[in-house]
């Protein structure tokens, strides 16, 4: 079986800036149509749930936040070597059932994707509420330019929406 192109949104909606990612998703669904051997998942806090969805695409591009010690609502790449060698927090909120321990069951099922890239901004504001702050807020539509970006690398060219 072929493997689809992921692109992963993970966070909680109800708390800021740590919907982030899922934002990010929707934003593209909205404004492009993807060819099927791209799929965009809203991962939320599915922790373990995710292992399907990360078995069947290699490339996965995540958008996430990350707790860094850099200045609120920059963006941040990471390979998934930069995981491993313990480079940035892999846990920022409950959400996280470490992507790196579902990733291990992957391996398990010797179905892990190769390829993994994170994408990530640092949060502002944590506080409940289902609005991104002012300072993350506009990262929103320069993170799916960033990740439109990367699926070119690919070759895919997603149809814009009128």
């Amino acid at each position: 079986m072929e493997k689809k192109i992921g692109v992963l949104g993970v966070g909680n909606l109800i708390v800021g800036d740590e919907g982030f990612g899922l934002h990010t998703i929707y934003y593209l669904q909205n404004h492009y149509r993807f060819p099927d051997h791209v799929e965009l998942m809203d991962g939320g806090t599915a922790g373990l749930y995710l292992s399907p969805f990360l078995e069947e695409c290699d490339p996965v591009l995540v958008v996430d936040v990350v707790d860094i010690d850099a200045e609120p609502g920059s963006m941040h790449y990471f390979s998934n070597e930069d995981v491993k060698a313990g480079r940035f927090s892999t846990r920022m909120s409950p959400h996280q059932l470490g992507l790196l321990e579902i990733l291990e069951i992957c391996k398990l099922r010797d179905a892990a994707p190769a390829v993994m890239e994170f994408y990530c901004v640092v949060p502002h504001t944590l506080e409940t509420t289902t609005e991104l702050s002012a300072v993350v807020a506009p990262r929103v539509k320069e993170m799916a330019e960033i990740i439109l970006k990367r699926l070119s690398d690919f070759g895919v060219t997603p149809e814009p929406l009128s």
